[in-house]
């Protein structure tokens, strides 16, 4: 049954978790235990990719001045990111369903740290960009290896019913980060934002350590020869339910990457805000993302996952279509921004990751090549997006307010037409 979920405290000394049959049991105290370690550790690793962008944005501005560079060349460490982070995930998944989740994770940690630090000490913008993309590599093999984590653990409803409440435990990272990387910024420099980093992905390395499970009860010997990986990943994109789930959940991250990628130069270099306020604004946008991930529980017991995605993608669309409003009507103000994206961001933290768990729900002993390629597809387009934001820069908030109501638009229309309906997504099911 879709609410039933296999025990967590069952792999603490073994994979026995993996099984394909969910426990049927109340769960004792060691399983909420082990259900309240896995959250964290896996808000922890999701987090990776939210510090290492939301953290430095308050410092682009002081990057360019830094390094005398024009806002479309400041953007490359950011479009550099997502691009290695959406390539990378082709081959963290499949390695993950290889050799384990948990020297991928470590391992993809480790690497995390060490870029961070470089970042840091990076004497050109070529050099920022490098350690940008090493940064990309060991945070995207920390977050698919924890999606198939979770896919092994629990059935797609209740996964995605875990994955919301990491979620929620995730957004304090985006929520407190560039309020915090705005002071620390504003005192040390921009390369604090990275020190800070490499300290967070320090401390998850040890809990990884000390406290996750191997949930790869069956390696796959063949997950990494070419031949099989393109004959699993063509398995995968024939799904209807697949495609449905991994178009909807791109749309509304497109959005949501917009924000991220032009804010800055909005807020502190048109409205004129300093970084710390920045902080502060970019803060609030994401308790719209804290509010939605709530409430996904609660709505999907009523409704189903497939009827909250539609919810939410209304949501994201009203907070698109008022954003583009104001800015074409000339309103310029903090506000006029972080309002709408509040609203948008409500609904991403309802379709994001229902929409994760769906895609992945009909892949049980293939979920890490499943989820790389669900990552694959929200980030790839992502890159582009964000240098062609960083080209139609204009002096206004009219590019960033555009370009979240066109990408809300694909995600409501995609949401009404390309997510199976609830039978069609339990056929599926039935028939992998």
């Amino acid at each position: 049954p879709g609410s039933s979920s296999r025990s967590p405290s069952s792999t603490a000394g073994s994979s026995a978790a993996a099984s394909d049959a969910p426990a049927m049991t109340a769960p004792s105290a060691d399983a909420r235990r082990a259900r309240a370690s896995l959250i964290v550790l896996t808000a922890g690793s999701l987090g990776l990719q939210p510090l290492a962008t939301d953290l430095y944005l308050p410092g682009l501005p002081a990057i360019a001045e830094h390094f005398a560079a024009p806002a479309s060349r400041v953007q490359l460490t950011l479009s550099v990111f997502i691009a290695g982070f959406a390539i990378a995930q082709l081959l963290a998944g499949p390695l993950s369903d290889r050799i384990g989740r948990q020297p991928v994770m470590r391992g993809g940690v480790l690497l995390f740290v060490a870029a961070s630090l470089a970042a840091a000490l990076a004497p050109t913008l070529e050099a920022l960009v490098a350690a940008r993309l090493l940064q990309s590599l060991g945070a995207c093999a920390s977050i698919v290896t924890s999606r198939a984590v979770l896919r092994a653990l629990f059935e797609p409803e209740a996964g995605a019913r875990v994955l919301a409440r990491a979620i929620g435990w995730m957004t304090l990272v985006p929520l407190s980060g560039p309020t915090v990387s705005g002071w620390l910024i504003t005192r040390f420099g921009w390369p604090a934002a990275f020190v800070a980093q490499a300290a967070f992905g320090l401390a998850l390395w040890w809990g990884l350590r000390r406290a996750l499970p191997e949930t790869l009860a069956h390696p796959d010997r063949n997950a990494l020869a070419p031949g099989p990986m393109l004959r699993t990943w063509r398995s995968i994109l024939r799904s209807p339910v697949f495609r449905g789930h991994a178009a909807t959940v791109s749309f509304s991250y497109l959005g949501l990457f917009a924000f991220i990628s032009g804010s800055s130069f909005a807020l502190i270099g048109v409205i004129g805000v300093s970084p710390q306020l920045y902080g502060m604004a970019f803060g609030a946008t994401v308790g719209g993302y804290l509010v939605g991930a709530a409430l996904l529980p609660r709505v999907s017991r009523r409704v189903g996952l497939e009827a909250t995605v539609r919810i939410g993608a209304t949501v994201s669309l009203t907070g698109g279509l008022v954003l583009c409003a104001l800015a074409w009507s000339g309103v310029q103000s903090v506000a006029a921004v972080i309002g709408p994206m509040m609203l948008y961001l409500c609904g991403h933290g309802m379709v994001n990751p229902s929409c994760v768990a769906g895609a992945i729900g009909p892949f049980p002993r293939a979920a890490g090549a499943a989820a790389a390629l669900v990552g694959f597809l929200m980030h790839a387009v992502a890159a582009a997006v964000g240098t062609l934001l960083g080209l139609w820069h204009d002096g206004t908030t009219r590019p960033l307010a555009t370009t979240v109501a066109v990408m809300a638009v694909c995600l409501a229309v995609s949401a009404w037409t390309l997510v199976p309906r609830r039978k069609a997504v339990r056929a599926a099911d039935a028939a992998s």
